[in-house]
């Protein structure tokens, strides 16, 4: 058998993986930051965590973060780790509201994952329902579906971060809001993701994953968390819904 022939095979096995799963999935739970769309493409996550650190540090703070919490570059790295020392304060909520209000400034450069919009329509045109299940707020979610013309695609079902940052993946904890909601059994269901946190949440929901990742780095992350269906484009998943209309 030839490289090519093996390598053939590997890709017809994996369409036929798709189109199981899309046949099987009534319901599909989204991941935003990611599957939908690249929200910090033009306003960097980076320097959205350092503001945050130096907004700590300005009201004298500076000891509540870990100097690891203080390097990890990630929002929510920061705002679990004030919630953590805080739970519930009066501090974690304008924490919160601060990272809210930088989210929705970057949904106007936040670019389009490539063939997310029409695999969204097509999915929702075929019968099954749409969920959003994010780290991210739910206000920020909204205000780019609806520049999209998306949200009638998902509305009234997008589950996101709350006060209660305990809850944020990978708990289960919106994932099990979305089936609830919409009457679901995890059986029936499908997660896309593009994170080991997502992979986790489905596992512990009992719903199926599928991983996204954009380049080699997340898919290796994805791979060494335990994810066996991982796409570098969301392409192969449209043609495998479209069959399905």
């Amino acid at each position: 058998m030839t490289s090519d022939t093996t390598q053939t095979e590997l890709v017809t096995e994996k369409i036929e993986t798709l189109r199981e799963l899309a046949a099987r999935a009534r319901v599909v739970l989204w991941d935003f930051d990611g599957p939908i769309c690249r929200l910090f493409a033009g306003h960097s996550a980076d320097k959205v965590a350092e503001d945050l650190v130096d907004w700590l540090e300005s009201r004298g703070l500076h000891g509540l973060l870990t100097e690891d919490e203080r390097r990890s570059l990630d929002p929510h790295v920061v705002l679990r780790a004030v919630d953590r020392r805080h739970p519930g304060s009066d501090l974690v909520a304008e924490l919160e509201e601060r990272l809210t209000q930088e989210e929705l400034r970057a949904t106007a450069s936040a670019m389009p994952t490539p063939y997310a919009d029409p695999l969204i329509r097509t999915w929702k045109a075929v019968g099954s329902r749409l969920a959003i299940a994010t780290n991210n707020s739910p206000r920020v979610v909204r205000e780019y579906l609806a520049t999209r013309g998306l949200i009638s695609c998902f509305a009234p079902h997008i589950y996101g971060r709350t006060q209660e940052l305990d809850h944020l993946k990978p708990d289960p904890h919106c994932l099990n809001r979305a089936l609830s909601a919409m009457g679901s059994a995890p059986s029936a269901a499908l997660m896309i993701g593009d994170t080991p946190s997502d992979l986790l949440a489905a596992n512990e929901a009992g719903v199926a994953f599928l991983g996204y990742a954009r380049n080699e780095h997340k898919q290796k992350l994805l791979r060494d968390a335990g994810a066996t269906t991982i796409v570098a484009s969301l392409e192969p998943l449209l043609e495998a819904v479209r069959i399905q209309a």
